[in-house]
């Protein structure tokens, strides 16, 4: 059931409740997660937290926890599957979930008593009517209405009420088969594709805001959480651009402050800004070159692959009449006087090599006098530290990726750009292998990739969120560097190793790189009916039904039904 006041029907009600908490691995609901969690310590709420990661970590926390808490609150996972169906919970548990993921589960959508739903319905959700999928089971008794004639009517009459009886009956079930079709075509029409909607961590501050207790460290958070969305390839730019305006007002309001109150800011402050600031990751924590060498956008669009790509990016540097030197040293070590115009001269030189929305829409944060932080740079590091290998403890992991986002811990964050740096380094390192070995062919209806076992970083793809990165920079690259015009329009699916010990493969498969993408893909029901239909032995435990977990000897058969289907 949907909630239309989240403070009356939400807040109010577990304020004075012990709450567990059940947080998905992605920065947007570390976000949200932040933000309540200053809600509750505010209002002095208990509540225990527990990161799961997918399905089975979260059947498993809720049997291990469902004695002591009757209130969960679910942060980006549970509404895309049937909650009491899988966890089959007590009559007096309730679920509150807060989830960018659609489209919603249809029971979850139309149960009132145990789902609680707090997503903004301003989305474009699409949800069936209630009659369109759910009828009252008809009197059984009234299929058998021809017996109900004695034995002491006449024959002719008796028979003649048989036939009418039998004519009423057949009409019904023939309605029946009508209704139960087209309940299956509304379905399948409405759980066809999958998609994302407001970020989880909008959501929560939106709450804050509400309640009067919203402040600039959740206003931060909430920008982050959206940034996510953005960094990822979760929305369109269009869903992206309508939410930074409405972030832009709050920022407004919290940070709005006169010449003289600037001149006196404590050491410990915080500011955000809006700014129109450069699509080039971790530039500012980097050296110009190796951003430019490592970001999706001046990677693909310079095909930095290739020698004649940077040999474009030699000129591309001598445009702007920035020395070797300067570019190759870190950002703040630069010359200030090219610091200052650094943004302009870019933008200018872009233009003329086809990169014109080199600048995007976006915020930063000033912590003291010293750290600054794009909103991007933060969304790189919490999620390195989500899939950090040296250490590969999951829960360890997310209590770092989350503690990463305080402003008391700078370090941590510093050590998150570090890892992010490896990782970028590495995708880029993937791309060109995989485009200069011809490792991405078409299958008809699909591009695929194989990561073999052996290929350099190969473990880092182990993990989804990295895995998807890859993905999405290894498809704008590939639409680039061929000449195929029907594979420009093609999606793409990738397999890399996931478990040696299990003998498993990890499979994404991401929508086309078109200018008019809605961001929606196919891929999760697709792999859903692959593997019925060829009995693959799979693993659907994602929250995002687009990345399954699949035995390595059944690929060849899985993706020969795929191809079979989607043709």
């Amino acid at each position: 059931m949907f909630l239309s006041d989240f403070r009356k029907e939400f807040y109010d009600v577990i304020v004075h409740q012990r709450v567990l908490l059940l947080v998905a691995s992605d920065v947007d609901a570390l976000c949200a997660c932040k933000i309540l969690q200053a809600l509750f310590q505010c209002d002095h709420v208990q509540y225990t937290l527990v990161p799961v990661a997918g399905w089975q970590d979260l059947e498993t926390a809720f049997l291990e926890h469902k004695e002591q808490f009757k209130y969960l609150v679910l942060i980006n996972c549970g509404a895309n599957l049937d909650l009491l169906e899988t966890l089959q919970p007590d009559e007096d548990t309730v679920f509150y979930v807060c989830d960018t993921h659609r489209p919603i589960d249809i029971v979850n959508i139309y149960n009132d008593t145990q789902v609680k739903l707090l997503i903004k319905q301003d989305d474009d959700l699409g949800v069936p009517a209630y009659d369109d999928l759910f009828r009252d089971e008809e009197d059984k008794n009234s299929e058998d209405s021809g017996n109900e004639s004695e034995g002491s009517e006449p024959s002719e009459k008796r028979r003649r009420f048989d036939e009418a009886a039998l004519e009423r009956r057949i009409d019904r079930r023939r309605q029946r088969r009508e209704w139960e079709e087209r309940r299956r075509e509304i379905l399948f029409e409405y759980e066809q594709y999958e998609y994302h909607g407001t970020s989880s961590a909008m959501v929560i501050f939106e709450l804050a805001w509400i309640m009067s207790k919203d402040s600039n460290d959740m206003l931060w958070w909430a920008i982050v959480g959206l940034t996510d969305q953005w960094v990822h390839d979760k929305i369109t730019h269009i869903k992206y651009v309508t939410d930074v305006g409405i972030v832009q007002r709050h920022v407004s309001r919290h940070n709005h402050r006169n010449e003289d109150e600037e001149n006196t800011l404590s050491i410990d402050c915080m500011r955000i800004s809006f700014d129109y600031d450069l699509r080039l990751a971790l530039y500012q924590h980097w050296s110009l070159y190796e951003s430019m060498c490592n970001s999706s956008y001046t990677y693909s669009n310079l095909k930095l692959w290739s020698i004649q790509g940077l040999k474009r990016l030699q000129e591309f540097l001598a445009d702007m009449g920035l020395p070797l030197k300067e570019v190759r040293q870190k950002f703040n070590s630069m010359d200030i006087s090219l610091k200052e115009n650094l943004q302009e001269m870019i933008e200018e030189s872009a233009t003329k090599f086809g990169m014109k929305d080199i600048r995007m829409q976006t915020f930063s944060v000033h912590f003291g006098f010293k750290n600054k932080f794009l909103a991007s740079d933060v969304v790189y590091s919490a999620a390195s530290l989500l899939e950090n290998l040296e250490k590969d403890n999951g829960n360890e992991n997310f209590i770092e990726a989350l503690d990463s986002l305080s402003r008391s811990n700078p370090d941590k964050l510093q050590q998150g750009l570090e890892l992010a740096k490896q990782q970028l380094r590495a995708i880029h390192q993937t791309v060109a292998s995989c485009i200069c070995t011809n490792l991405i062919i078409s299958q008809g209806p699909f591009l695929y990739c194989y990561l073999q076992e052996g290929t350099p970083d190969v473990k880092i793809y182990s993990k989804p969120i990295c895995l998807k990165l890859l993905c999405k920079h290894l498809l704008k690259c590939f639409v680039r560097s061929t000449k195929n015009k029907r594979c420009k329009v093609l999606p793409l699916v990738i397999a890399a190793p996931m478990d040696l010990e299990k003998g498993t493969v990890i499979v994404i498969g991401i929508p086309p790189e078109t200018e008019s993408s809605d961001k929606k893909n196919f891929f999760g029901k697709a792999f859903e009916k692959a593997a019925e239909s060829t009995s693959s032995r799979t693993l659907h435990d994602h929250f995002d039904t687009s990345i399954i977990e699949l035995k390595t000897e059944d690929r060849s058969k899985f993706l020969d039904a795929l191809i079979s289907l989607l043709t």
